[in-house]
């Protein structure tokens, strides 16, 4: 089979605590909802995104020899996706995720891996013959494969999440790719143009929450795409929502559609996405997404 987005990097096991508010109240002991665990991370959440949008998705990830790992591999087995896995000691990436009833979300995350971890690169550079765009995770042991992306033919995405503009960790993946994805929080206003003047990419996506995604394509004025609302899908847990507009924005770019298209699509699957408690528990179909636009 050959694979339309390759993704390197970022699946794990979300628990989701469903609080009374954001902050958390200062008592000792809360009541919440039942706790549960998903398979979840960034990178699943695009794999999964694609493939539900109707491309040949497919994951290179470490994980660990333990119950988390199992879990990650059973619901590929399960939905028949193609996972490629290395084994580590560290474990498998685990975050605790505090949602209040609007929606909004708290991340307590454990990455596991130590930044010292080395891969061996067949874990990706095997899948590169075969793959047209491949989206790379910003976990530490896919900065690894940088170099082979840079000499194969594939395209390459990467999302940046509350890069501060400044963190160096990040720098890697924002001159390594041809798309990139971040979140408008902690960015400061010239962060984009160090994008474009040291990097590759031909497009910056700052995604803002409620207030929609603006557009920076290279040598052109950002574009503002406006938020979407779903009257039948209120807004219940964010979780998920920057991974689920990622894979449609790809999948629509993917298809030969212009960027403002791709990022109109994104922001219909954004909003599908935080219409469901959990995470990526229900991304848009193909179907629904063209049903909507």
């Amino acid at each position: 089979m050959e694979i339309d987005v390759l993704v390197i990097g970022g699946a794990g096991i979300d628990t989701i605590v469903r609080v009374p508010e954001l902050p958390l109240p200062g008592r000792e002991t809360l009541s919440v909802e039942p706790i549960r665990s998903y398979v979840g991370h960034t990178g699943h959440g695009v794999t999964l995104g694609c493939h539900l949008l109707g491309l040949n998705a497919a994951l290179a990830d470490v994980l660990g020899n333990d119950a988390e790992g199992a879990q990650v591999v059973r619901l590929y087995d399960e939905l028949r996706l193609p996972l490629f896995v290395t084994l580590h000691p560290s474990g498998t990436r685990r975050s605790v995720n505090l949602v209040s009833p609007d929606g909004r979300r708290q991340s307590l995350y454990d990455g596991r891996s130590t930044q010292a971890i080395r891969v061996d690169p067949a874990l990706w550079r095997t899948q590169l013959r075969r793959t047209r765009h491949v989206h790379v995770s910003i976990m530490d042991f896919a900065r690894q494969a940088l170099p082979d992306l840079a000499a194969s033919q594939c395209t390459v995405s990467t999302d940046l999440h509350d890069w501060d503009g400044r963190n160096p960790y990040h720098q890697d993946f924002a001159r390594a790719a041809d798309v990139v994805f971040v979140s408008a929080g902690n960015l400061p206003d010239d962060a984009t143009d160090w994008i474009f003047v040291n990097g590759r990419a031909q497009v910056v996506v700052v995604m803002d929450g409620s207030k929609g995604s603006y557009v920076h394509a290279r040598d052109a004025k950002p574009v503002h795409i406006p938020p979407v609302d779903i009257p039948e899908r209120p807004v219940v847990d964010s979780n998920g929502a920057g991974d689920a507009y990622v894979a449609a924005f790809l999948t629509l770019w993917l298809d030969g559609h212009p960027w403002q298209s791709a990022a109109e699509a994104a922001s219909i699957a954004g909003a599908w996405a935080c219409g469901s408690p959990g995470t990526h528990t229900d991304l848009i179909t193909a179907e629904e997404l063209a049903a909507r636009r």
